[in-house]
């Protein structure tokens, strides 16, 4: 009875076993203890904003409202306040993340994953995508860097309640090292500015190992060059000699040369 007088922005109290999740959905997980203390909210007072639907092969499809449709299950209902839409792909996974992020915060791998699905989806570039979602161009960019932590490291992550920035500082340091780093900071209970100071340290001690590294082959490069030195002028007739002697932590050279008036 609903085909003949269905017409997009209308309200339609619609079989809510007819009602499919969108596939665009960017969360993965819902609070249990939030769904049940909304559904009891509509058992006494109804649902006071209905769901957004489009219409689907089978039945509908939803574009908005997933904690909103599993509350309702969850209170028992049979059928649920729908306005039906008529979207695009591409602007039913926008209005899926949009809702997501406005009311309640995906988790940062979640949220950068559905990002990510707009991005394809859209076929366009970051800065394209980061205009039509109102989000700054560097904000979105910072998002999708989460993705380049593993599963595990994102799972830690979640686990260990650490925030996106935590997340963020930890992508500065090589992959074979953002694990280790991760388990210190949460053993240690460290806050995002002392993370910052903690990723700080870690990038200065590689560095200054590199810039040790560096000098000893420095080193040896001084060494050559003076034998080499020493051995051009021994070949040309000049009777130079040099001693070497390698003591705590340091090389010792006495070179000697004749002068012009010594050799006469």
């Amino acid at each position: 009875m609903f085909e003949r007088k269905k017409s997009a922005g209308k309200i339609y109290f619609l079989p809510i076993d007819q009602i499919h999740p969108s596939p665009f959905q960017a969360r993965r997980t819902f609070e249990e203890q939030e769904l049940a203390g909304l559904a009891q909210s509509i058992r006494e007072n109804g649902l006071l904003q209905p769901i957004s639907v489009r219409k689907a092969a089978e039945g509908y499809e939803l574009v908005a409202g997933e904690r909103r449709l599993r509350a309702c299950k969850l209170a028992q209902m049979t059928t649920i306040p729908a306005i039906l839409c008529s979207y695009a792909d591409e602007q039913t996974a926008a209005l899926g993340l949009l809702e997501n992020i406005q009311r309640t915060d995906l988790n940062p791998f979640e949220q950068a994953q559905g990002l990510r699905d707009i991005l394809v989806l859209w076929d366009c570039t970051q800065a394209e995508a980061a205009k039509r979602l109102g989000m700054a161009q560097p904000t979105l960019a910072n998002k999708l860097r989460l993705l380049q932590l593993t599963g595990d490291q994102r799972q830690f992550v979640l686990d260990n309640n650490l925030t996106e920035r935590h997340a963020r500082a930890v992508l500065r340091l090589p992959e074979n090292r953002r694990s280790e780093a991760l388990i210190n900071i949460a053993k240690r209970r460290l806050n995002a500015r002392q993370t910052d100071l903690y990723i700080e340290q870690l990038l200065n001690s590689t560095a200054k190992g590199r810039h040790r590294i560096s000098m000893v082959r420095d080193v040896r490069i001084f060494v050559n060059t003076i034998d080499h030195a020493i051995r051009l002028m021994t070949d040309n007739g000049v009777p130079a000699t040099a001693h070497r002697e390698e003591k705590d932590g340091y090389i010792e050279y006495t070179v000697r040369i004749p002068t012009a008036a010594a050799e006469k």
